[in-house]
């Protein structure tokens, strides 16, 4: 399925693809999940810089089956079924050698406009090193949400110990979800929820957390406080939105930590710098993922 225009697609027969390089694994696709920077692609067609020139194949969540593997393959053989990290770092710049793979220099990536096509497809080729094996155990469908949980588990990574933590988490989509579900993992003590839809909340008040709400029906940064007097260790911004931004801010302590997470629509985005400059905020924006496709596995 590619791209062919603003909100439009279509089903298109490409070439067949092979085993180029030793180090190839050709792959079934077997599952695909759909990112909101999909979505970005679909309505805007582009992400900032990144730019889509029709016809163009988008999707990088997926898993599927091993169906022939390069010479040099060691890990895996026909018939394996992998998780995927989209991610293909070249392992020889600067940042890759830094341990830092997710702002490789070279960085080719699955359905992101100038880097690679993504994984809408019957078949696919990727490195072995973006594989990593399931158990039987594991369905396609739930290994295919194992790269979005990645960002998760590293987004906490990022934030540091959990333990006696008391977070927020704004915005309550796929990713905030996956967030929510690090931070319980990592023993988080008390996690606020928000997001717009009540869907979302109640989902987080199955798995857990302590407080959801709605910002568009309620002060939900006014009913955080009074049971936060003290304010928040950490917060998490999960939607790409400027109002969950503000919120963030006026949530965390003095020291406390902003993590963004979401990738907004927009280009700019600012912050209440008095608010910020008074209280200390330290802000980490998230890039993605680095070396937790295992840890989220």
């Amino acid at each position: 399925m590619v791209l062919t225009d603003l909100n439009a697609m279509e089903m298109a027969d490409v070439e067949d693809v092979h085993v180029s390089a030793d180090t190839d694994v050709l792959l079934r696709v077997g599952a695909v999940g759909i990112c909101g920077s999909d979505v970005h692609y679909y309505e805007s067609g582009r992400i900032g810089s990144q730019v889509v020139e029709y016809p163009y194949r988008v999707g990088h969540e997926f898993a599927g089956i091993v169906l022939e593997v390069g010479s040099a393959v060691t890990r895996l053989k026909p018939g394996d079924r992998v998780a995927v990290d989209p991610a293909m770092p070249c392992g020889r710049c600067d940042q890759c050698t830094l341990g830092r793979e997710h702002t490789c220099r070279n960085l080719r990536f699955l359905g992101c406009p100038g880097q690679a096509e993504g994984c809408l497809s019957d078949y696919i080729v990727m490195p072995e090193g973006s594989c990593f094996s399931i158990g039987p155990e594991t369905s396609l469908e739930r290994a295919a949400i194992v790269e979005p949980l990645s960002i998760g588990v590293y987004s906490i990574a990022l934030a540091g110990s959990m333990q006696g933590a008391r977070i927020g988490i704004l915005g309550c989509g796929p990713i905030g979800m996956c967030v929510m579900l690090s931070a319980l993992a990592q023993g988080a003590e008390t996690i606020y929820v928000t997001d717009k839809i009540n869907e979302r909340l109640a989902l987080a008040t199955k798995s857990g957390v302590a407080w959801t709400g709605n910002p568009d029906e309620g002060d939900v940064v006014g009913e955080i406080i009074e049971q936060e007097p003290r304010l928040l260790d950490i917060v998490f911004e999960c939607c790409g939105q400027q109002e969950a931004i503000d919120q963030g801010i006026d949530l965390l302590k003095p020291g406390g930590k902003l993590l963004v997470v979401g990738i907004p629509r927009t280009d700019r985005l600012s912050f209440a710098m008095d608010s910020m400059r008074r209280k200390e905020i330290c802000v980490q924006n998230v890039r993605r993922q680095n070396q937790c496709m295992q840890p989220a596995l």
